[in-house]
């Protein structure tokens, strides 16, 4: 991960407004489950983008979290600033708004660990027949290509491509979503067909990615607010490694999300209360579903093969 995340003061997060304040263009309020996160910026790109990804909620509500973007030199690239104690995060000099969206949900997801046992998940989630699967795993690992591989499947829906909330309800473990749109890489429509030109030609930003409406290609029906999760599949990519696939007991699913930091680079705030609510809802997490690693050495369409056979899906072709 490319930025850096320093916390501050309420004293220090009073001067930043009191010198920024004055440069807000923009006040977005939008809905991150049940969050009410709210936008504050000078760039019409980053609002624009935003407000395609995420759903809007009542201006009079008051925000829960804030995000304050700017330009500034006299900050390095990729800086974030921020206050836990008001939930307010400065990003300065940021050019990719998928940090700028994935900093957003982490923020509204510390609110929710804190106060209402809801927990990030920086993965994608699907629906198939009633249960539903998640895939997780580092960076580059393949999470995004094989998600949308799983859509080709019409009994398919999904729930979130990049990051879910989750929660422990009895025996269950639920999975909600929080964007409106997604934001896909171009590649995508390379490897899936059926995902080439979803987004008009030259709408991509200047890295190659950009928010969009896949109900165009899967159908309204095929998008789900929620699902209870059933099966978990972390994905690696370790050539060294000649086992395709393996499952995971409880204890040692724990021992390779904790080693790893949940797998979620975004999380705002680690302290010893943040270890400990993360590590029992991981260990919760891992008695209720069953956990597969996936090793994606092979081509895309070998790995998708791999995943469908773990997860019941009938093979195509």
């Amino acid at each position: 991960m490319g930025y850096t995340i320093t916390l501050i003061s309420t004293d220090e997060r009073e001067h930043l407004m009191e010198v920024h304040l004055s440069r807000v263009r923009y006040e977005i309020k939008s809905d991150l489950y049940g969050c009410c996160i709210k936008l504050m910026t000078d760039d019409h790109a980053t609002k624009d983008t935003w407000e395609n990804n995420f759903y809007s909620t009542s201006q009079n509500i008051r925000s829960h979290g804030r995000l304050l973007i700017f330009k500034n030199g006299a900050y390095a690239p990729d800086t974030v600033l921020f206050d836990p104690l008001s939930r307010t995060a400065f990003l300065f000099n940021f050019s990719y708004y998928g940090w700028v969206k994935s900093i957003a949900l982490s923020l509204a997801g510390d609110i929710l660990e804190d106060l209402h046992g809801i927990y990030s998940m920086h993965g994608s989630c699907v629906d198939i027949d009633g249960k539903g699967l998640c895939i997780i795993g580092g960076s580059g690992a393949g999470k995004t290509t094989q998600t949308y591989g799983l859509l080709q499947d019409p009994h398919t829906r999904i729930v979130a491509d990049d990051w879910f909330f989750s929660r422990v309800y009895g025996p269950d473990i639920l999975a909600y979503s929080s964007e409106k749109n997604f934001y896909i890489g171009e590649d995508l429509g390379i490897i899936w067909k059926e995902f080439g030109g979803l987004v008009p030609e030259g709408e991509f930003d200047h890295n190659g990615r950009a928010v969009a409406d896949i109900r165009w290609v899967i159908g309204k029906g095929r998008i789900l607010p929620m699902t209870t999760l059933r099966t978990i599949i972390v994905l690696k990519r370790d050539p060294a490694d000649s086992t395709i696939s393996r499952t995971l007991d409880p204890e040692s699913g724990q021992q390779l999300l904790v080693k790893n930091n949940y797998f979620n680079p975004h999380l705002l705030v680690h302290n010893p209360f943040k270890e400990r609510i993360r590590n029992r809802y991981v260990a919760e997490l891992m008695d209720r579903t069953t956990v597969y690693e996936v090793n994606t050495t092979g081509t895309p369409q070998e790995t998708q093969k791999m995943i469908r056979s773990l997860a019941g899906i009938p093979q195509s072709g």
